[in-house]
């Protein structure tokens, strides 16, 4: 038997350029696929496709310009048209990482002798090979983080399919144009950078790098049939790609030519209305402007649980369908228009109720959020807040179901202890919780809150803060702001340095009775790198350096320590 086409690869590149076929009529179809499985796996029936699994491919020969031979080691077959998924050559990771992780950082997959069951892991890259990894990850029982570096519109369309599928259905988190900075040493596990700050640092078990040789950016742009390879890493500008393989492939010579083109759209176009029901899973119930860019926001989720600790976080979404307060260019296609924006935001909370009283967070079913609006510069285009800058109470928007964090009050076992808070803008949003548990529990020892901001406008709990300070002789709130008329700049740091925290505790800065919580700005904090045991500062000016040189000891993951970071920017 003669076939029409056979297609080498039984991943998304190869399995969406054979449905193409199929559903443009074309018959004897075979895919030959070296592993043990198809990806997606469930397009193979969806589409009636014949798969041959552990067929290695070991000659391809030429035999007439219409006729191809190709021979595993069990079979011979021969196609009037022959597509090959190139296996790329990849470079190592493009980030730097501490060589004391190397054995965590993996080219392409996880070696098969480890044990993902549970683990954390991360793919950064592009194309349809992360795709690919994502999934044999989840099949391994790996918990998935995708950073993906380059557009969804480079995927085939069965790769935009599956990794739109799985994010909707939570079964992994997408961090688009995710971009590492860098990996550090956090206790032998990887503690992952993001350019730009807007995402936490995050800790992994493994992380998986997926990026092409330079060499693997060279296409042909001119194929001429019957056998042609295709890119599985290439964008959607290469003729060869994920993306545009088939409509190459129907205007070439050939048993494809002339076959008609299949959508890459959706089945079909759903309205705002619609993509709101499926997606959104809460209700804004509050909407305060302490001015135009600085709101406090309540949302109360469907379910009914919001149990919570003081300082933990979640995350809040929006659909990239929403409109926007500026007029920023996102240069979205229709499909990328479908996706949710997800960011992370610390749990707020309003410290006291409507008549005054300390809240008890059990008794009420919101989550409060404390967000500024970043506005669009050069080179960055925020998604989420310009959208949630046009929402109102009774509006509906995404949130996400898991709570988490380990930046808590664990380490303040006992309440003679003294407690300082130190942030910039909103990083103080935690520390509201954190101040709430404190004061409900009779905390005797002080208690200190430092917020540095740009203007007194900035301080969307000023008038909260002020009435603690009255009733609560062991609370002191302390506002910097930087760019007040006829008001010094000091920033947190000179604020420790020069000895006026230590005046507002009953014994001084004392490391041996103190615990410090820091949340904001990155170079205000100044988190170090570890050489062993030995904190090592970049920026020895940050308040993590100046409390280290006081004698406090920068907190480590099972190491901990009386200062305590989050990163949130």
């Amino acid at each position: 038997m003669i076939h029409d086409l056979i297609v080498i690869g039984a991943g998304p590149t190869g399995l969406s350029i054979a449905s193409d076929a199929r559903q443009s009529g074309v018959e004897q179809i075979l895919v030959l696929e070296p592993g043990e499985n198809a990806i997606p796996a469930e397009a193979v029936g969806r589409f009636a496709l014949s798969v041959r699994y552990q067929a290695i491919v070991e000659k391809i020969e030429a035999l007439a310009p219409d006729r191809v031979l190709v021979e595993t080691a069990e079979e011979s077959f021969t196609t009037r048209m022959l597509v090959e998924v190139a296996q790329p050559d990849y470079r190592p990771p493009e980030f730097p990482f501490e060589a004391s992780i190397a054995e965590r950082v993996h080219v392409r997959r996880v070696p098969a002798e480890v044990d993902l069951a549970g683990a954390d892991v991360l793919v950064v890259g592009r194309g349809d090979d992360a795709v690919s990894a994502v999934v044999e990850l989840l099949a391994a029982g790996a918990n998935v983080v995708l950073a993906f570096s380059g557009r969804i519109t480079s995927l085939s369309r069965l790769g935009r399919e599956t990794i739109a599928s799985l994010e909707h259905r939570r079964e992994v988190t997408v961090l688009w144009r995710g971009e590492v900075e860098e990996a550090v040493d956090s206790h032998g596990f990887p503690m992952v950078y993001w350019v730009g700050r807007m995402t936490p640092a995050l800790q992994f078990d493994h992380i998986v790098t997926i990026a092409p040789a330079e060499h693997s950016h060279d296409h042909d742009e001119h194929p001429n049939p019957p056998h042609v390879v295709v890119d599985p890493l290439a964008d959607e500008r290469h003729a060869l790609g994920p993306a545009r393989t088939w409509e190459t492939l129907i205007a070439m010579p050939g048993v494809l030519q002339g076959r008609r083109a299949v959508t890459t759209r959706p089945p079909r176009t759903r309205e705002i209305e619609q993509l709101r029901l499926e997606h959104y899973n809460a209700t804004i119930t509050h909407f305060d402007h302490s001015h135009d860019d600085l709101w406090v926001v309540r949302v109360q989720p469907d379910r009914a649980d919001v149990t919570h600790r003081a300082g933990q976080y979640t995350t809040l979404g929006l659909g990239y369908w929403e409109p926007r307060v500026d007029d920023a260019d996102e240069e979205m296609s229709d499909e990328e228009r479908q996706r949710l924006i997800r960011r992370s935001y610390s749990i707020s909370n309003p410290v006291v109720d409507s008549v005054g009283y300390l809240l008890d967070p059990r008794e009420h079913d919101w989550m409060e959020f404390y967000i500024v609006r970043v506005p669009p510069s050069d080179g960055r285009i925020p998604a989420l807040t310009p959208r949630l800058a046009a929402k109102r109470v009774g509006d509906r928007v995404y949130l996400g179901p898991k709570i988490a964090g380990r930046y808590t009050l664990d380490a303040v076992d006992h309440p003679d202890l003294d407690v300082v808070f130190l942030s910039t803008g909103t990083g103080e949003a935690p520390h509201n919780s954190m101040l709430n548990e404190l004061l409900r529990k009779g905390h005797r020892g002080g208690i200190v809150s430092v917020v540095s901001v740009r203007h007194l406008r900035d301080l969307g709990y000023l008038d909260t803060h002020r009435e603690l300070e009255q009733r609560y002789p062991n609370y002191h709130y302390v506002t910097l702001p930087t760019r007040e008329p006829d008001v010094p700049k000091r920033y947190v740091q000179d604020f420790i340095g020069s000895g006026e925290l230590a005046g507002l505790l009953p014994s001084g800065l004392d490391p041996r009775r103190t615990h410090v919580y820091l949340c904001g700005n990155p170079a205000m904090i100044g988190p170090p790198e570890w050489e062993g045991s030995t904190p090592r500062f970049t920026e020895p000016s940050s308040a993590v350096a100046v409390l280290h040189g006081l004698g406090f000891t920068p907190d480590r993951r099972k190491r901990p320590g009386n200062v305590h970071f989050e990163e949130y920017w």
